[in-house]
């Protein structure tokens, strides 16, 4: 048998929160490298571009050296296989996700033998984390900062144009 080197971790990552990154980063920890695969998933009519995703992605995982991010809009199987790469990471936040992941896995097994596909959990203080409420928080000028990276605040207010205003840009009306 032969172990496993490297991790394909994909998703839309719409955007990239604390709890990826926690499981990116403990990833990184099992694997000497680690792919973050960014879809371009257009079905789901993200609020960020594919680019911007991908961008966001590797500013906010930089210091991790063994994570490499890469775009993709294929089937994640084709993907692993041209990067030689058997195994994929899939995150589990709560038990919903459960029954959606683990069809996810079946298929992929039925297409692909060879790949195993592996769950991780985020931490606990990540747990409640989701893309989607971090989306609707800064859609309505809540703040995210516990959520995700610094870039990608700033990244969400420009996109919901709520950029905090300087006190001396202020006109004082």
């Amino acid at each position: 048998m032969i172990k496993a080197s490297a991790v394909i971790y994909p998703g839309t990552f719409d955007p990239l929160t604390n709890g990826h990154t926690d499981i990116i980063a403990r990833a990184a920890n099992l694997f000497d490298r680690v792919v973050v695969a960014v879809a371009a998933n257009s079905s789901k009519a993200p609020l960020f571009t594919h680019a911007e995703r991908i961008a966001l992605a590797r500013e906010s995982l930089r210091s991790l050296p063994q994570v490499e991010v890469i775009g993709f809009d294929q089937l994640l199987i084709t993907l692993a296989q041209q990067l030689s790469i058997r195994v994929i990471l899939r995150g589990l936040r709560v038990v919903s996700d459960f029954e959606y992941e683990f069809q996810l896995a079946t298929m992929n097994r039925h297409v692909a033998p060879l790949i195993e596909t592996m769950f991780l959990t985020p931490s606990e203080k990540h747990m409640f984390i989701s893309s989607t409420l971090v989306r609707e928080i800064a859609k309505y000028h809540g703040d995210v900062s516990a959520f995700v990276d610094p870039r990608v605040v700033i990244a969400l207010q420009q996109k919901f144009n709520t950029l905090p205003h300087s006190p001396e840009l202020s006109d004082g009306t």
